[in-house]
This record gives structure tokens, sequence and C-alpha cells, in this order.
């Protein structure tokens, strides 16, 4: 298969994975809406947790590869990063909607770029900070912090997206000591056992058709994770990350229709700033990998 076939799988790969995470943030909004949200994320932690066991055991020296890992405390450190900030996100969601808690989120690649000089030691041109600040001043048209009464809970989806590009940076330090089987491993073990931990004590009934639901958002979270992993394995990041911007147009999309949420104007417009920052930022981040 040549290098352009599989940039072109690599990026309907992508477009998938984003649509089904948008899907996957739909259940979880009406999820969460209705039963206890630690609950919720430890069910889902369950299944993910079974998934990884499950794929690990059928790679080549099996469980005891996959826990093998240089740097075991950071890797389970990144498993509870990751559970907190999926947390966060389902909050957001349920608090402002998937149209503005997307919106918002869709500054994490800027945090990325921003955090990667004290985190992993990148040097970030000055291109990328202008687009940075040109970002965040898409981020601050969006939550309008001069007009009216200023919301905190739109905060919220700002501490996911942090939460979630330090999530990142971490995989990419981890990736320097361990196979990214490892860190798939420890993702979903280390998140289900701080989840069990906590969500236990919040334990309600579910409704036969939320159960449906429940099993469904379990499934898409496995599959979208092995979807993203194939992604990475066919092609690029740097290839491929822009779609991944799609799923700010689906989980929109889901939010106008299934939960009657409204796009405002200023929504609308900083969302298109903070996309076209980031994008420039991941095409800069690109070039100055081949350079």
């Amino acid at each position: 298969m040549s290098s352009q076939q599989n940039t072109n799988l690599g990026i309907w790969l992508m477009v998938a994975v984003s649509f089904i995470f948008a899907m996957q943030d739909g259940i979880s909004r009406h999820l969460a809406g209705e039963y206890n949200v630690f609950m919720i994320i430890m069910i889902r932690y369950w299944f993910f947790a079974a998934f990884v066991i499950s794929f690990a055991a059928r790679k080549s020296g099996g469980l005891r590869n996959a826990a093998r890992s240089s740097v075991t405390a950071m890797q389970i450190f990144r498993g509870v990063l990751l559970t907190v900030e999926i947390l966060v996100a389902v909050t957001a969601f349920v608090v402002l909607g998937l149209v503005e808690a997307h919106a918002v989120f869709a500054v994490y690649p800027l945090l990325i770029a921003a955090l990667s000089g004290p985190v992993l030691g990148e040097k970030v041109g000055w291109r990328r900070w202008v687009a940075i600040g040109i970002g965040f001043v898409g981020v601050l048209i969006i939550l309008q912090p001069g007009f009216g009464v200023f919301q905190i809970e739109a905060l919220i989806p700002l501490l996911a997206a942090f939460l979630f590009a330090l999530y990142g940076l971490l995989n990419r330090w981890v990736s320097r000591y361990d196979s990214s089987a490892v860190s798939f491993f420890w993702t979903g073990v280390s998140g289900a056992v701080v989840m069990t931990a906590v969500g236990f004590w919040y334990w309600e009934p579910m409704t036969g058709g939320d159960w449906a639901w429940m099993a469904l958002l379990c499934v898409t979270s496995a599959s979208s994770h092995y979807l993203l992993i194939r992604a990475y394995e066919v092609a690029e990041a740097s290839a491929i990350q822009p779609f991944a911007y799609l799923q700010l147009v689906f989980a929109s999309a889901l939010g106008m229709v299934v939960f009657n949420e409204v796009l405002r104007p200023n929504v609308a417009v900083g969302a298109v700033i903070v996309v076209c920052a980031g994008l420039f930022t991941l095409w800069r981040a690109r070039v100055a990998e081949q350079g």
C-alpha cells in the first residue's frame, strides 16, 4: 500500500473517530443528565478496561508485555488524568450543552502547542505563538466575559481542554519509553481502578432503555479508541489531526437537532477563529517536523 493510500485511509478513520466521539458525547450528555456522572464514567471504564485487556492478551507476549512499562508511575498518572478530563467534559456537556462546550474545548490543540515548550522542551516559533493568541481571542468571543453576567460554568470546558492538552503531551512523553500498546493498556486499567473506587459509592438503578444507551456508550468508547489507534498506525499524526476538528461540527449538529440547543452568533464566530488558529498551529508543527 502506498503512502498516499495510507494517508487517505488514516483520514477516513479519523473522520469516523470524530463522528463516533460526537455520538459518544451525546449519549454521555443524556445519561449524565439522568444519573450520577461518576457511575456513568465508571461503567464506561469497566468496558474499556475489559477491551484493552482483551486487546493486549491477543498481542505477542500477552498481558505481561502490555503491562511492562519503563515509566509506570507516569502511565498511571496519565490514566487518572484522562478520567478527570472525561468527568469535567461530560459535566460541561450537561451544564452548557454540546455546542458551546465543544466550541471552547476546540482550543486544546493550541494549549498543546503552548505547553509543549515547558512540558516537552520543544521550541514554539513566533508564528505559532501568534496563532495561539488569536485562538484565545476566539475563546473570549465565545465566553463574552465583558457582556452581562459572566457564567463561571463557561470555564468548565476550558478546564477540560487544559486537562486533555496535558494528557496529549504526556502521551508524547511516555512514547519515548513505552509502545502505544503499553500506553493503551495502562490508560484503560488505571482509569477503571480509579473510577471504581470513586463511582461505586454513587451507584443508582437505571431503566432498561438507559441500560441500552449505556451499552452503546461502552461499544462506541472501545471502537473509537481502536479506530484511533489504527488511524495513527497507517498515517502520520500531523496529516490526519486536522480532521479531528470535525468532532466540533458533528457534536454541534447533534446538540441542535437532538437537544434543541441554539448556535449563538458569538459562539459560531469564536469557534471558527479557534479552529482556524488550531489548523494553522498544526500546519506549522508539520512544517517544523519536515524542516
